[in-house]
């Protein structure tokens, strides 16, 4: 409550915090960020944010904020949610049962589809940790045969440009075309 509630307060007010954060890449380093959202992603809570460091949105884990102190200052324009491409880009998923399964009109059942799929609109800066939740084969060729693989992204170019497309699995970057002369 010590951090959740001064960042609830700065995203109520909208106005940035000064925080002392722990990243996985970085390290420790003392930033100043606006907050604009809370985010669940099924595992932990994310704060979507300015962040004046790196002059990025991106997203903080909460219990890796320490000592968050509001700021008596106006976030800068380009600081606004409007601005957060990955925040207000929604993207469109469609989900159809695992190739894989003997079954699927079970999956189509559990998941009321109707005409076979599952379609879903997001936000570009949580679909990442959506399909993860969600156990969503991403792969082009759904290729993970696990069993807790349920469901294929039929079309994994929706995910084109979606910043933590990373984190979907089986999700793979479409390959670069190159051009040879001959």
């Amino acid at each position: 409550m010590d951090v959740l509630a001064p960042v609830c307060r700065a995203i109520h007010a909208k106005r940035p915090i000064a925080i002392r954060y722990h990243s996985m890449s970085s390290g420790e380093s003392e930033r100043v960020i606006v907050p604009f959202a809370l985010v669940d992603t099924g595992l932990r809570w994310h704060v979507r944010a300015f962040d004046r460091k790196s002059g990025e949105f991106r997203d903080f884990v909460v219990t890796r904020i320490e000592a968050p102190t509001l700021l008596d200052e106006e976030p800068q324009a380009n600081e606004q949610p409007d601005n957060d491409i990955q925040w207000t880009r929604i993207v469109e998923l469609d989900f159809v049962p695992h190739p894989r399964l003997e079954r699927p009109e079970i999956i189509k059942m559990d998941y009321e589809m109707t005409d076979g799929s599952i379609r879903m609109r997001v936000r570009a800066a949580v679909a990442g940790y959506m399909l993860l939740r969600w156990r969503v084969d991403c792969s082009p060729d759904h290729r993970l045969k696990e069993e807790q693989y349920r469901l294929w992204l039929s079309d994994p170019l929706a995910l084109y440009g979606v910043e933590n497309a990373k984190l979907a699995p089986g999700y793979q970057a479409p390959a670069a075309k190159t051009s040879r002369k001959g």
